[in-house]
């Protein structure tokens, strides 16, 4: 057989923004050998006809640090179409760190990207100390994507000083010596970055902010300064929505100018931010280019938003009292508790209780949920349909009319809240965030927030909403959001050997049936070590997924095939 695989008859959109062509892809030892008319015969063959077929999508927003070390399947991500995901962003994750230190990971992860302890205490081998030993550890795992590594500003922070790293002390000079260092040895190790976060909101479960959130532009250039001696690597960082949003950009680029190497972050259109906003932002951007620098924003496809329910991390009864004291009981126990009319009124006599005053803050915002109860997804709501619209036309409190529609589908009601990019109540400023050269499609955060956000469909929601239903004045050209997906993501971190349907290329392909592509509303479902929880989201349309030449996926379900493994970014190096 002259190739192991060969794809036929396909609309190939091949990444690089290139009009689409009708042809085959033929695949040999896990590359790409061949693109257009391929003559020969291959061990297998997949008819393409009537389907897209493009280059696996590259995730480089992701938390996948814990789920990679117990599960072979980097699910809900891998059942989008994603072949690859870059790890351990917002400066969290799992190394380096000391064995005395894992507890203080743990409970920063817990409350940073809603992951339960438990499942971490019962998952984690933690059969690593040192960033270069977690890579040999991940090394030898066997998973349906490929995995790539950023090293979390945190977990550093910590390794270096300690309880001193909780209580916010600034670092001394040998601190700072000590982080550029493990940062470069990072890199050194295949890291493809380093990664902090400055969102006031990323605190632990009991509300302590997470130790990176203080720290002074000088530890910021220590990092940096790791990057810069290893002479590799992207910085990653999210900047602090509650701050002024011209000061926020200057801090990312006196960062870009102080190493010169690439610096990408969070992008958004927040709600009642101070400064200039997000506007100033791609200005920002667009005058970095022009000066030299290589400056990205990752953007959102839709309303960065999260989900409240029974079944979920929070409710709007979460905090109360006597929900605490029933929140341990399974799903239908607690419905048949809540039904109890005694029950009902002491709950609804009840307020909040937390020592987390983020905690608080999202239960005060279900008002400003939607239900969910017609078997399709709706991250488009209109604000006069929130609950706390309702609520007032039926004459009732939010929490008395929310009551009785959290215990519809016997407990498993979802409700949505679109909070950043859906100030305006519609998507147009996530259209134009995504219309410009200097921000990349991101932010899907798979692995994490398993029982608040369901986000990674993001690319497959890209394509739906942005290049197949959007009106002909806002719709993005197909073979440009491809692109986005592959091509520009890869480049932006360095994943230099994927994102093309081009000869020596990864073999990381899509088979997409277009016109059929469609989300389906998340469900909960308990395959988390120790029994835990989380949400996922299945989508139809994607015909088969291809990793290293293996066909991983067909119609969303697994082959069995694990052909995923590590990417090192000095491998890739070596590659090339």
């Amino acid at each position: 057989m002259e190739y192991d695989l060969v794809i036929r008859n396909g609309l190939i959109v091949d990444g690089s923004g290139k009009p689409a062509f009708k042809g085959d892809v033929g695949v040999r030892g896990g590359k790409i050998a061949a693109v257009g008319n391929v003559e020969g015969k291959a061990a297998e063959e997949i008819d393409a006809d009537g389907k897209l077929v493009t280059p696996g999508f590259v995730d480089i927003h992701t938390h996948f640090d814990g789920q990679v070390t117990w599960e072979n399947r980097m699910t809900p991500s891998s059942n989008h179409g994603v072949t690859t995901v870059l790890m351990g962003n917002c400066g969290v994750g799992f190394a380096p760190c000391r064995p005395h230190q894992r507890d203080m990971l743990v409970k920063l992860m817990e409350g940073v990207e809603d992951i339960p302890e438990v499942v971490m205490v019962d998952g984690l081998p933690w059969n690593w100390e040192t960033f270069p030993d977690y890579l040999d550890a991940l090394e030898k795992r066997e998973l349906d994507i490929d995995v790539a590594t950023q090293v979390p500003h945190s977990a550093v922070r910590i390794f270096v000083m300690g309880e001193r790293a909780a209580r916010h002390e600034p670092p001394t000079a040998e601190d700072l010596q000590k982080m550029r260092e493990l940062v470069r040895e990072a890199i050194e190790a295949g890291a493809f970055g380093v990664t902090t976060s400055r969102n006031m909101m990323h605190r632990t479960r009991a509300g302590e902010l997470a130790p990176s959130l203080y720290s002074e532009f000088d530890e910021l250039c220590a990092l940096m300064d790791g990057l810069v001696e290893a002479n590799a690597g992207v910085f990653q960082m999210i900047p602090a929505p509650s701050n002024d949003a011209g000061e926020e950009f200057a801090l990312l680029r006196g960062l870009a100018e102080h190493g010169k190497r690439p610096v990408s972050f969070t992008l958004l259109d927040v709600p009642n931010q101070p400064g200039p906003g997000w506007r100033a932002m791609l200005r920002g951007l667009e005058q970095a280019r022009r000066d030299g620098l290589q400056m990205r924003g990752q953007v959102a496809p839709r309303p960065v938003g999260m989900f409240y329910g029974l079944d979920l991390s929070l409710n709007p009864f979460s905090s109360h009292p006597s929900y605490k004291a029933i929140a341990g009981l399974p799903l239908a126990e607690r419905v048949a508790k809540m039904r109890d009319p005694e029950f009902r009124a002491q709950l609804l006599s009840e307020t909040p209780e937390d020592s987390n005053p983020v905690t608080l803050s999202l239960i005060n915002a279900f008002r400003h949920t939607h239900e969910w109860d017609n078997g399709r997804p709706n991250y488009e709501p209109d604000r006069a349909n929130s609950m706390e619209a309702r609520a007032q036309a039926a004459g009732q409190s939010v929490e008395e009319f929310a009551y009785d529609r959290l215990l519809k589908d016997e407990g498993a009601r979802l409700f949505y809240l679109p909070a950043a990019n859906y100030s305006d109540g519609n998507l147009s400023a996530v259209r134009e965030m995504l219309g410009h050269p200097d921000t990349v499609m991101a932010l899907a955060d798979g692995g994490a927030h398993y029982g608040l956000i369901c986000d990674s469909s993001f690319p497959t929601y890209y394509l739906q909403r942005w290049a197949r239903d959007a009106s002909d004045d806002e719709r993005i050209d197909l073979p440009r959001a491809i692109a986005e997906l592959t091509s520009k993501s890869a480049s932006t971190v360095g994943l230099t050997d994927r994102g093309l349907l081009a000869p020596g290329k990864k073999a990381d392909i899509n088979v997409v049936d277009f016109d059929a592509l469609q989300l389906r509303v998340p469900e909960v479902v308990y395959d988390l070590p120790a029994g835990g929880k989380r949400m996922t989201q299945k989508v139809d349309g994607i015909v088969a997924t291809i990793v290293s030449g293996k066909v991983t996926y067909r119609n969303g379900q697994p082959t069995g095939e694990l052909p995923g493994r590590l990417v090192r970014r000095n491998a890739l190096e070596l590659a090339a």
